[in-house]
């Protein structure tokens, strides 16, 4: 089994007509969430979306068989998914269903965290970290590209930070649950 940290960066939130500019991916470690990997960052403005999304089918076992070669883990992968899926087909691509696999969605943990709130439970605002993925079309648009790889190296080390916790503290939340008198 391997996971990896999935997520991608569009030009808006309409699969329909905004495309995808970069889809990157890290593995992680399965006993601590820790990246054991370079974080690889596809980027359209290199190539093309179309080859972008190629390139990663190609790169990562995501379409194997063996539905355990790639377990994407992220935040909001019904989000990843959506694109994923309508772009694929946009390009005459086989669509893939990152959902119908194995998966690990942290937002569920998040919204639990945040009292059940989905409204307040972005990663951006469990971490307190600005949320720049508004200014993402802007910077892609005036070619600020630098601007967009900052932000996804920040974005993605967030990540890694709030998984490596879960993965050290959520072990000893079901052994209190366990304890607990019914």
């Amino acid at each position: 089994m391997t996971n990896f940290y999935l997520d991608i960066e569009t030009t808006g939130l309409n699969p329909r007509k905004d495309k995808i500019i970069t889809i990157q991916y890290q593995e992680l470690d399965r006993s601590t969430g820790e990246p054991i990997s370079e974080l690889k960052i596809l980027k359209e403005w290199e190539s093309s979306e179309k080859e972008i999304i190629e390139k990663f089918l190609i790169n990562t076992k995501i379409k194997s068989d063996y539905p355990f070669d790639f377990i994407p883990i992220g935040y909001n992968l019904g989000f990843t998914n959506s694109f994923l899926k309508t772009r694929m087909a946009f390009h005459e691509l086989k669509p893939i269903y990152i959902l119908s696999r194995p998966f690990i969605d942290l937002r569920v943990i998040g919204i639990l965290m945040n009292n059940g709130e989905f409204k307040g439970a972005g990663l951006d605002q469990l971490t307190k970290k600005p949320k720049l993925s508004s200014n993402i079309p802007i910077w892609y648009e005036n070619k600020e590209y630098e601007k967009v790889i900052l932000h996804i190296n920040n974005k993605t080390n967030e990540f890694i930070k709030f998984n490596y916790w879960l993965y050290k503290k959520l072990p000893s939340l079901l052994e209190e649950f366990n304890k607990r008198e019914i």
